[in-house]
């Protein structure tokens, strides 16, 4: 059964930096395109970064220049570097992926989540 598993959430103060990582589990292709989504309590779920399969990146204004979406095709992991941040900043985040077969079709899957809390 395939599945995105991530790691790497936790608490970490004001400024400082945390990874998060986007792993496959299970047998696929290749990753086709990917983004990272955070959801605060009460609020919705906001996409704040996407990588294409060319590599392609964009971002949402409010983590541009703070975060760094990345991807490693060997590993089929997608990363999200994240440096400044701030305690708005604090939410659960998920990976979404459009992960393709080998039989050549493709699906869109989910995360299970990880919190990141920032501390001021």
């Amino acid at each position: 059964q395939v599945q995105l598993v991530e790691s790497g959430g936790g608490l970490v103060q004001a400024g400082g930096s945390l990874r998060l990582s986007c792993a496959v589990s299970g047998s696929i292709f290749n990753i086709d395109g990917a983004g990272w989504y955070r959801q605060a309590p009460g609020k919705q779920r906001d996409i704040i970064a996407g990588i294409a399969s060319s590599g392609s990146t964009s971002y949402a204004d409010s983590v541009k220049g703070r975060f760094t979406i990345s991807r490693d095709n060997a590993k089929k992991t997608v990363y999200l570097q994240m440096n400044s941040l701030k305690p708005e900043d604090s939410a659960v985040y998920y990976c979404n992926a459009n992960l393709r077969a080998r039989d050549g079709s493709t699906n869109n899957y989910w995360g299970q989540g990880t919190q990141v809390t920032v501390s001021s």
